[in-house]
């Protein structure tokens, strides 16, 4: 197989280079170079730009507002935008329930919800796991009843990211519960602003607040919320998670940490010398980029898979994606942690002027911490390992 890009490629790589540096808010950048957090007014004003462009919903069919691009061109954007470093459109929105969405949704949810998610005028979450089914996600007790016109909901969600920031939720609800446990779910849509709704948030060991419990007390949900055919939330579920795990690989977001690896351990001397000169510290940092080449090489199979059958299921091979993407994210943060040493031991979410010399230190021990996550959430490495043995290998 050619891995090479085409001429036509390589001048749309350009192309979309140029587009964020001259786009993309230098702040921002700084930001995620530095693990900051981004306030939600910067990241919707950049999705925005993104969607004017044409590209916040670029993968999606022409007929929604997609761009009609090759797979390989939406690779090529999700890396760049991954590489600047620049954030990639609100994955819950975009890449999650939008295409459920257009594939399974009705006329009228389409007209009214696909060009919001573009726009970012609502901001999404995900409604999925529960205390007691996170791994086996097919155990969940969140209950649906019909009563007229509504869906009366009540239960619990809990892992769920950015829900305080969130408009809408997109949620799996047992509407049958003497079915075999797959078969009674539906997949709803649920406004944040509902009467019973009651957001808690959950502080992670990084100190922050990315993810919370969300409790349903009696909402009402109009009928018409429900995605799709009754009990066939499964099905859906699946579609979605397999769109979910091929982002998750993000091997645009290691290329960029190897970078600043090493520009780091250029600068940073343990014994005397420059920490990139170590023999040590280089044969781990050349073992972590071999294996992240061997991911893109995996990725760009995936991508050359989809390009000759399309894309309407989600492959399988996705899995193995997102188990060797975890794993590399959380190898580069170990290798961030190691070339700053002890400066990562302070941490101040404010820092003052005193700090400020060695500021650009103070999110990498964070950052380590969280991307412990990877490995579990869109399905935990597990999991996917009984995906690829069925799924991928047959047996």
């Amino acid at each position: 197989m050619n891995f090479a890009f085409t001429k036509e490629e390589q001048a749309f790589r350009e192309e979309v280079r140029q587009f964020l540096r001259d786009n993309a808010p230098p702040g921002m950048r700084r930001k995620m170079v530095e693990g900051r957090h981004i306030p939600k007014e910067e990241l919707v004003t950049w999705w925005r730009i993104l969607n004017k462009k044409g590209w916040g919903v670029s993968h999606w069919p022409k007929e929604y507002g997609g761009t009609g691009w090759t797979p390989v061109q939406e690779y090529i954007l999700r890396e760049e935008l991954q590489m600047h470093p620049a954030p990639t459109p609100l994955a819950f929105g975009v890449n999650m329930v939008g295409p459920v969405i257009y594939t399974f949704g009705n006329k009228a949810q389409q007209k009214y919800y696909l060009p919001r998610i573009a726009n970012v005028d609502d901001w999404w979450c995900q409604g999925f796991s529960e205390p007691g089914a996170g791994s086996d996600l097919a155990s969940l007790k969140t209950k649906a009843e019909r009563q007229g016109s509504k869906w009366i909901i009540n239960g619990q969600k809990t892992w769920t990211t950015l829900a305080q920031y969130a408009d809408m939720i997109f949620c799996l609800c047992r509407t049958d519960p003497t079915a075999k446990k797959q078969s009674g779910i539906s997949f709803m849509l649920i406004d944040m602003k509902s009467k019973g709704i009651t957001v808690r948030p959950i502080q992670t060991i990084d100190g922050g607040h990315e993810i919370n419990e969300v409790f349903f007390d009696d909402v009402e949900v109009p009928i018409e919320n429900l995605v799709g055919e009754v009990n066939k939330g499964w099905d859906y579920a699946k579609f979605l998670l397999g769109n979910e795990r091929t982002g998750i690989a993000r091997v645009g977001v290691s290329k960029e940490r190897i970078r600043r690896i090493k520009e780091l351990a250029s600068k940073i001397e343990a014994c005397g010398r420059p920490l990139i000169q170590d023999p040590t510290f280089r044969e781990k940092l050349v073992t972590c980029e071999i294996e992240l080449k061997a991911l893109e090489l995996t990725q760009l199979r995936v991508v050359a898979g989809e390009s000759k059958h399309g894309r309407d299921k989600a492959n399988p091979a996705s899995s193995m994606l997102k188990i060797k993407g975890s794993e590399i994210q959380q190898t580069t943060t170990e290798l961030l942690l190691e070339v700053i040493g002890p400066f990562a031991m302070p941490y101040d979410e404010h820092p003052d002027s005193s700090h400020r010399a060695m500021d650009w230190t103070m999110q990498i021990a964070p950052s380590y911490f969280n991307n412990r996550k990877v490995s579990i959430y869109g399905g935990s490495d597990e999991i996917q390992r009984n995906i690829i043995t069925k799924a991928v290998l047959g047996l």
